[in-house]
Formats: C-alpha cells, sequence, structure tokens
C-alpha cells in the first residue's frame, strides 16, 4: 500500500513502565504527542532509529505539523534523550 510505504515501525502500545516523554522533544507539544501516540509511537528509540524515508513519511502524515519532524531534527534529539536522558531543550522544558 502506498500510504503505508516508508512508514516507520509501531507498537501496539507503550512498553512496560509507559511510554517516554515525548514532548521533551522541540517541537513536540500536548497535541502532537497525543497524535503520535494514535500511530502507535511511544518511545524515543523508536524515533531514534527512523530512516531518512520514515522521517519523510512521518513529515507528511504527521496532519497539521508537516515538516516538523525534519525541521526540528527529532531523529537528533531523540537519539540524545534514548542515550543520555537529557538534551538542552529538554533540561530548559523541565524547569
Amino acid at each position: 500500500d502506498a500510504a503505508e510505504a516508508g512508514r516507520p515501525a509501531a507498537l501496539t502500545g507503550p512498553r512496560a513502565g509507559g511510554a517516554d516523554d515525548l514532548k521533551r522533544i522541540d517541537g513536540v507539544g500536548p497535541k502532537l504527542e497525543e497524535l503520535m501516540h494514535s500511530l502507535w509511537l511511544f518511545h524515543f528509540d523508536q524515533i531514534a532509529a527512523w530512516t531518512p524515508e520514515e522521517v519523510s513519511w512521518a513529515d507528511q502524515h504527521l496532519v497539521r505539523f508537516k515538516g516538523r519532524v525534519s525541521r526540528d531534527s527529532w531523529v537528533d534529539q531523540a537519539k540524545i534523550l534514548a542515550a543520555v536522558g537529557e538534551t538542552e531543550f529538554s533540561k530548559r522544558s523541565s524547569k
């Protein structure tokens, strides 16, 4: 199916321990986090593993947020959050 080509791998629900706080990614607010959960995206490591094709799919399918994934470098941010737990943005936003 062409609409699903390039779709990032999804989970049927968050892993044990619950979903990561995706709002710690610069550019993700409550509405966008809710939309991502509806697409079965719950964890930083899911986003960190996205290929360029998956980034393109997400940029096109996050309705009202098109281009946000690339513009805000979500993959790079997610890699840091998955590995280290903090980015400069997440440090500022948690205060």
